[in-house]
């Protein structure tokens, strides 16, 4: 079952006197922060973040409405900020990386099981993907036309054509 709630950020620690945080992203940038109605913590309370930049790869500062001083956000620090999946409109093949962890990755033209996607890095041009077969033994694909061939969470599938050589030096992984 997909889940209504998705990890947008985490937030890791207050920044100076006003109220401003340090968040860890867990979706697509700091820049998606402001786009959506935000909810904080497990009860889902509406919060309204009304800036954000990054300051590293996977780090943004923001600020939330309503939070200026440092007393009122330090009881925030190790708080999820969550989208609401209803209210997110996705483009075509495009999917919630919640969606897809945990997913099987079989062969298309085989059917041979791979593994599960146990991580999605999303650090250059092409997402690659980090699967791990039951033996513990982990494989990485990208996620490019060539080697992804489908995505269906819905049927809780993905199908890979690995390109020639990006597995041979590996031994079996089930």
């Amino acid at each position: 079952m997909k889940k209504r709630y998705l990890e947008a950020a985490r937030l890791t620690k207050t920044v100076g006197l006003k109220g401003e945080m340090r968040a860890q992203v867990l979706c697509d940038g700091c820049e998606m922060l402001t786009d959506f109605d935000l909810y904080l913590g497990a009860e889902h309370k509406p919060v309204k973040v009304t800036g954000a930049y990054a300051i590293a790869n996977d780090m943004c500062k923001l600020k939330i409405e309503s939070i200026d001083t440092v007393e009122k956000a330090q009881p925030l620090v190790g708080s999820i900020l969550y989208i609401d999946r209803e209210e997110a409109e996705l483009p075509e093949d495009t999917w919630f990386i919640a969606d897809i962890l945990g997913l099987p990755v079989y062969d298309a033209d085989t059917n041979e099981l791979y593994g599960e996607v146990k991580e999605i890095m999303q650090n250059g041009p092409t997402d690659v993907y980090l699967i791990r077969g039951k033996s513990g033994k982990e494989l990485m694909f990208p996620a490019i036309p060539e080697v992804l061939i489908s995505v269906d969470p819905d049927n809780e599938r993905i199908e890979i054509r690995p390109l020639k050589g990006l597995f041979d030096n590996e031994e079996t992984i089930r």
